[in-house]
C-alpha cells in the first residue's frame, strides 16, 4: 500500500507537524523524523496544509458559460441566456465540462463537491478519472409536466443502479431544481426516494425576493413553510442560498436537521441578496455550508474567494465585525463542507481520509503568517494551493496537474462547439 510522507507542515493551529498517509488515510501526526523508506516524501518545509476545502454547491460543466450571460437579471439570465444553450447539451459536453471544473477545483484547493446538472453521468465520469470526490445530483425539473415527471423518477431510479460503477468517491443525490420549476408531487417524490436510499436532496431555495414572494401569492406561504407543508424536510434535505428567509422559518430548519449553503459571489453577482443569516443559523445549530455556484454566475471556483467574500458580507450587511469570524468560515468551508456533502474529511486527523490541500507559504500574500487560517480566508486565493492530495493520491503537485493543458484545449473547443450548434 503506496505511502505519503508529509515532511514539516505547518498546521492550521499554528503547530508544525510530520504527516503520513497510508492507502487514502492519515495514519500518523507528529516527529516522524527519519521516516524516509518505502514512502513518498514532500518537503513542506516552506508550506502549510489544510483540509481540502468542499464546494457544497456547484453546477461543474457550466464552465462552458464562464462570461456568457453577465450582468443580466437571474430570470433573464436563466429564460435568455443559460437554458437555451443547455437545451443542445450532451452528456459528452457535460463531461468534458465537468473535467474543466474538475481542474479548475484541483488547482485551487478543493477535494470535494455537492454539484447539480444534468447527465449526471458526464459528471460523474469526470470526478472518477480526475480523481476528485463529488456527490453528484441529478437535476428534477418537472415543471407541471407530467410526461416529464415520469421520465425524471425513471430516470433517477436507473442511476442508482448505474452509479454503483463507480468508487466511493462518487455518489449520487437528488436534485430538484427549485420550488417554481418542480411541483410539490415531485417534491415529495425526491424526498422519499433519497430517505429510502440515504441519499441527498440538493434544491435550490428562498434565492430571490421574487420567489419569495411568488410563494407567499401562488401558496400563501413562504418556501420554508411550503416544504414543511408538504413533508419535504429532513437532514437529507441541502438548501443552496437560503437567503430571503425569516427567523421563524430558519427555527424550522434547524428542527428538521436541514443544512443551507452560502453562495456570496453568485448571490452578488445576481443581485440576489446579500444578507445571509449566517450567525442567525450557527446559533441555532444550522450547518451552513460554503459554495462557489457554477461559473456562469460567479465565473470561478475558487473556495478561498467564496470563504472572503462570506466573511466580507456578513461583517458588512451586519455592521458586525465580529460576525463571520475566519475560524468559523474555514470550519464551513471544511469540516461542515466535508459532513454536509458526506465525506469522513475536513479534518487533519489520524483515521480521516487523506484530502489534503499543501499552500506555498513564499508568496507576499502569505507573509507573514502570523495566523494560517486568517491568510487562507482573508488573504490568499486558490494560486496558493502548490499540491493537491485526494483519497491518498497526489492529483497536483508544484502546481502542476497531469494533462492540464489538453483539459483546457478539448473545453475550448468543445464549448465553441457547443454554442455553434445552439444558434443553429
Amino acid at each position: 500500500m503506496s505511502k505519503i510522507y508529509i515532511k514539516n507542515p505547518l498546521l492550521p493551529n499554528g503547530l508544525r507537524k510530520d504527516i503520513l498517509i497510508e492507502g487514502n488515510k492519515i495514519i500518523a501526526l507528529g516527529d516522524l523524523n527519519g521516516l524516509q523508506q518505502d514512502v513518498e516524501v514532500i518537503d513542506a518545509d516552506r508550506m502549510a496544509v489544510i483540509p481540502g476545502l468542499v464546494n457544497c454547491h456547484t453546477h461543474a460543466a457550466m464552465t462552458f458559460f464562464r462570461g456568457y450571460g453577465d450582468d443580466l437579471d437571474l430570470m433573464d439570465w436563466l429564460n435568455n441566456m443559460i437554458w437555451p444553450v443547455e437545451a443542445h447539451m450532451t452528456e459528452e459536453d457535460v463531461y468534458i465540462g465537468a473535467k474543466l471544473a474538475c481542474l479548475e477545483m484541483i488547482k485551487s484547493g478543493t477535494t470535494a463537491f455537492l454539484d447539480m446538472y444534468s447527465f449526471p453521468h458526464g459528471t460523474a465520469r469526470a470526478v472518477e478519472e480526475m480523481g476528485l470526490r463529488a456527490n453528484v445530483s441529478y437535476t428534477l425539473f418537472d415543471r407541471g409536466n407530467p410526461q416529464r415527471a415520469e421520465e425524471d423518477k425513471r430516470n433517477l431510479e436507473r442511476y442508482l443502479t448505474e452509479f454503483a460503477r463507480y468508487s466511493d468517491r462518487v455518489q449520487l443525490s437528488v436534485g430538484p431544481h427549485a420550488i417554481y420549476t418542480v411541483t410539490a408531487p415531485m417534491l415529495q417524490y425526491a424526498h422519499d426516494f433519497a430517505k429510502a436510499n440515504n441519499l441527498k436532496v440538493h434544491l435550490h431555495l428562498s434565492e430571490t425576493k421574487g420567489e419569495v414572494d411568488t410563494c407567499l401569492k401562488e401558496e400563501g406561504m413562504r418556501p420554508v413553510h411550503y416544504l414543511k407543508k408538504i413533508g419535504v424536510l429532513s437532514p437529507h434535505v441541502v438548501l443552496a442560498h437560503a437567503l430571503w428567509m425569516d427567523s421563524e422559518e430558519l427555527q424550522i430548519l434547524a428542527d428538521h436537521g436541514v443544512a443551507c449553503v452560502h453562495n456570496p459571489a453568485s448571490n452578488m453577482k445576481l443581485a440576489s441578496g446579500y444578507q445571509f443569516k449566517i450567525e442567525e443559523m450557527w446559533a441555532k445549530g444550522i450547518r451552513v455550508g460554503i459554495g462557489t455556484d457554477g461559473t456562469s454566475s460567479s465565473n470561478n471556483l475558487d473556495m478561498f474567494t467564496a470563504m472572503k467574500l462570506t466573511s466580507f458580507l456578513a461583517k458588512s450587511w451586519s455592521g458586525d465585525p465580529k460576525a463571520a469570524k475566519a475560524d468559523d468560515v474555514f470550519r464551513a468551508a471544511t469540516a461542515t463542507g466535508a459532513d454536509i456533502v458526506g465525506v469522513d474529511a475536513g479534518t487533519i486527523e489520524v483515521g480521516k481520509l487523506a484530502d489534503l490541500a499543501l499552500l506555498d507559504l513564499d508568496r507576499p500574500d502569505m507573509t507573514p503568517c502570523h495566523n494560517l487560517v486568517s491568510n487562507a480566508v482573508y488573504a490568499t486565493n486558490g494560486s496558493a494551493v502548490n499540491t493537491l492530495i485526494v483519497d491518498g493520491k497526489i492529483l497536483m503537485r508544484d502546481h502542476v496537474v497531469p494533462g492540464e493543458a489538453e483539459i483546457m484545449e478539448e473545453a475550448r473547443r468543445t464549448a465553441y462547439d457547443l454554442f455553434k450548434r445552439s444558434r443553429q
